[in-house]
């Protein structure tokens, strides 16, 4: 059989018929997809071994095509797999590219009998929602992995306090541990959206063709079972023009980066010599070009910064949206490329951050320096000292406020006021009063959510029970799904909501 780019073997367009000129070259550039669309390989194959066999299964192919259609699927397959596959910038998409070179390896009848009854709209369709769910099965391992790591990094903080703030400003103490579990919070959030999105990506659209329905007698059931689709859709146009889908992943996608964005700022600030609180390992920072002495979070700033991106594709989406009419438009195109990076950058950076926090020092000393040697940071457990007592909380206030700019004036800690100054202010005061320490403040928090030691260590608990993980070692990544590994696309429906409802369960 002659090679790919020979003249005698030269690709079809999957179109032309009623064109007397070939595109111009400015045109076949402007409008090829891809350099972008070759990701979709697995699953655009995978939907076309499944279509071949329900064409033959209807009589609407002979099955002797299917069979060779199904050979030559695997080679197409085998080749790109292998770096071997050449890719021709005269065929716009990876659609395309695997129809031509299945036709040099089967002939063009038989290659030609395997676009029956579909459209490239309703085949992207398909291709992009079978990434998804695949998409949404790793990010959740992935935030599931990061969690692990919160836990792991919450327990070896055991009794562990520094400052929490309000406006950057230290506010109260609080257990590291707590601060942590915040993070783990909105990770479960973040994880529910993304479990609770599959159902919408897990429709089939196949059979949908360019926008009117197919005119055979499909079985798009037999379909969506063998690629493990819930639901087929019920409407032909909106199957082919509609990227919801993909929009509401990228909107999840967003708002979990943004969460770890502001993780990775904490992060940053605390491994600063300013706070000194934590330092990842050495194989999780970077140097500096000219300053030897340097260690930097640059992991953390590059997620941080990333955010940014993964939000840009969402607005960029929803502004290319907008404004198409139905059914489906070139701009669509223009969905993959967004997709496909946010994928990579959200699950990328919820291993690397998980793989260094594991390795991450908490200072435990200079932690709770910091409010040790804060006069004012147990202001507000004054107050609540007067409210237990009976004083209405903001005459408390006053009162404490008054205390504050009493110690202000001698240059002095609240601690360190005798019980005469209090009682000055106050007669409602005690001697339990004088010298109040930051145990007490803490284990006082002992409401469910609160920072009291008994409460987070219960809140450890529960959270390594709720995602059914054991604390990670830093020999060991959390568990989830490598970025790389491709989940496999012939499971039937009933497996592949196992797998997202397992994630969602953690």
């Amino acid at each position: 059989m002659a090679d790919a780019g020979s003249p005698e073997s030269e690709p079809q367009r999957l179109w032309g018929g009623r064109f007397e000129e070939a595109p111009d070259a400015l045109v076949q550039a402007y409008t090829s997809s891809i350099q972008t669309d070759l990701l979709l390989f697995h699953h655009d194959i995978a939907g076309s071994r499944a279509h071949a066999r329900m064409l033959a299964a209807q009589g609407i192919i002979d099955s002797t095509d299917a069979e060779r259609i199904l050979k030559g699927l695997d080679q197409v397959e085998s080749e790109i797999e292998s770096g071997g596959f050449e890719i021709n910038h005269e065929l716009e998409d990876i659609h395309t590219h695997v129809e031509a070179r299945l036709s040099q390896i089967i002939g063009a009848d038989a290659a030609g009998r395997l676009h029956t009854a579909r459209s490239r709209n309703d085949q992207v369709a398909l291709d992009t929602r079978m990434f998804v769910r695949d998409a949404i099965v790793q990010s959740v391992g992935a935030v599931r992995g990061l969690q692990a790591a919160l836990i792991e990094l919450a327990e070896r903080s055991d009794g562990v306090y520094l400052p929490g703030y309000t406006h950057l400003q230290r506010a109260q103490p609080v257990l590291l541990a707590h601060h942590l579990l915040a993070y783990l919070e909105m990770l479960d959030r973040d994880a529910e959206r993304l479990v609770d999105s599959f159902a919408r990506a897990d429709i089939m659209p196949l059979g949908s063709a360019a926008l009117a329905g197919a005119a055979y007698p499909l079985d798009r059931e037999a379909v969506a079972d063998e690629l493990g689709f819930e639901a087929v859709s019920r409407n032909s146009i909106d199957a082919v023009s509609s990227r919801d889908y993909i929009a509401e992943y990228l909107a999840n996608a967003a708002i979990c980066m943004v969460n770890v964005s502001r993780l990775c700022e904490d992060v940053i600030l605390w491994s600063s010599a300013e706070f000194g609180v934590l330092q990842f390992g050495d194989a999780f920072t970077t140097g500096s070009s000219i300053m030897p002495q340097k260690r930097n979070p640059d992991i953390a700033e590059l997620a941080r910064g990333r955010s940014g991106k993964v939000v840009g594709h969402l607005t960029g989406l929803l502004t290319t949206l907008k404004g198409l009419p139905l059914a489906y438009n070139r701009d669509l195109q223009e969905d993959k490329s967004g997709l496909f990076d946010t994928a990579e950058t959200l699950i990328g950076t919820l291993h690397v951050l998980a793989r260094a926090l594991l390795t991450a020092q908490v200072h435990g000393a200079r932690a709770r320096a910091m409010v040790d040697s804060d006069p004012f940071i147990l202001a507000t457990d004054y107050a609540d000292y007067l409210t237990r007592a009976g004083v209405p909380f903001r005459e408390a206030h006053g009162v404490v406020g008054r205390l504050v700019k009493l110690c202000e004036e001698r240059n002095c800690a609240l601690g360190d006021l005798s019980l005469d100054d209090l009682q000055r202010e106050h007669s409602a005061f005690g001697a339990d009063a004088v010298g109040m320490t930051v145990q007490f403040a803490l284990e006082s928090r002992d409401v469910l959510g609160g920072t009291a030691p008994k409460q987070v260590s219960t809140a450890l608990e529960a959270a390594k029970q709720r995602l059914q993980l054991q604390p990670a070692s830093q020999d060991s990544t959390p568990a989830a799904p490598s970025p790389e590994t491709r989940p496999e696309t012939g499971l039937n429906r009933a497996q592949r909501r196992a797998a997202a409802r397992q994630q969602g369960r953690r």
